[in-house]
């Protein structure tokens, strides 16, 4: 076979230098658009077909905009696809969250225990669309309409993790001033409290509040995560500040944020206190 010139290489590479584009969602819209010629299928079809206008169904194949799970169910069934696109769904929607977190959030899949502290937001896990909307909508600087929901997505997706087989064990020691915070507004924030509330019935999820007034405690540094994984059930933890996140695996300093975990805990209202703390709040929220 005849070698390629040099000239003949540089420019490939140089598009895909400049391309942002995570490479799980070009290869998913090269999978759909052989899915779709094979089924002798137009755009304009196969965005009827799945509910999507022609311009974000062309975005998806062109790998500018990530699939959502309906649309994969939908263009898997229309197209007779064999399974092709479902197989990397996951991977397209991992590509969504920011790639500072992406450490993280493979650790995360494997947590057997998930212990949060949060003193000034309530925890992604936890929050509603709406909160989480209300969030990157007044992020800085400011996201398009479209980066937005990609994050709302991401943010949500994670949450298959309070539901997931086998369960883990998650623990949250919450601020009381994220949840006297209006984020979204008193409606949005209602949701919020009530959404808390209905999580006591999960089992797994444990919150507890740590009052504004408790004085002096280990939580004052700063917010951070505590997970344990079950391949070895080694231990991390997580810190993230102003969209930058550092995983943390050295057994020293894990081992500190475990005993000032514990400390938080004992400082914080128990989880029955904290269930009435936020009633409490949501009864003056229902007031208005």
């Amino acid at each position: 076979m005849t070698k390629r010139r040099e000239h003949e290489r540089q420019p490939v590479t140089a598009d895909r230098r400049n391309d942002t584009r995570p490479g799980v969602w070009v290869a998913y819209g090269k999978l759909l658009k052989l899915s779709r010629k094979r089924a002798c299928v137009t755009q304009e079809r196969l965005a009827e077909a799945v509910g999507y206008s022609l311009e974000q169904t062309a975005s998806i194949e062109q790998g500018r905009r990530p699939a959502k799970a309906a649309f994969t169910e939908a263009a898997e069934r229309f197209l007779g696809a064999g399974g092709v696109l479902e197989a990397v769904q996951e991977e397209v929607d991992f590509a969504k969250l920011p790639a500072f977190f992406r450490d993280f959030a493979v650790l995360e899949l494997d947590a057997v225990s998930h212990y949060s502290y949060e003193p000034l937001l309530v925890p992604g896990l936890l929050q509603t669309p709406a909160y989480a909307q209300a969030l990157f909508e007044g992020y800085c600087p400011k996201m398009s309409a479209e980066m937005v929901e990609q994050n709302v997505d991401a943010r949500l997706g994670r949450q298959k993790l309070l539901t997931k087989t086998p369960s883990v064990e998650f623990s949250f020691v919450i601020g009381e001033s994220a949840l006297r915070n209006p984020i979204g507004g008193p409606e949005v924030m209602g949701e919020q409290l009530r959404h808390l509330l209905k999580l006591r019935t999960a089992g797994n999820v444990e919150v507890q509040v740590i009052p504004s007034q408790a004085g002096y405690h280990t939580g004052l540094e700063g917010p951070f995560v505590l997970l344990e994984t079950a391949e070895q059930h080694r231990r991390f933890g997580y810190i993230e500040s102003q969209t930058l996140g550092f995983v943390i695996s050295d057994a020293t300093w894990v081992s500190t944020l475990g005993l000032r975990y514990g400390k938080l805990r004992s400082k914080a209202l128990h989880i029955d206190e904290s269930a009435a703390f936020i009633e409490k709040l949501l009864e003056g929220h229902d007031d208005h």
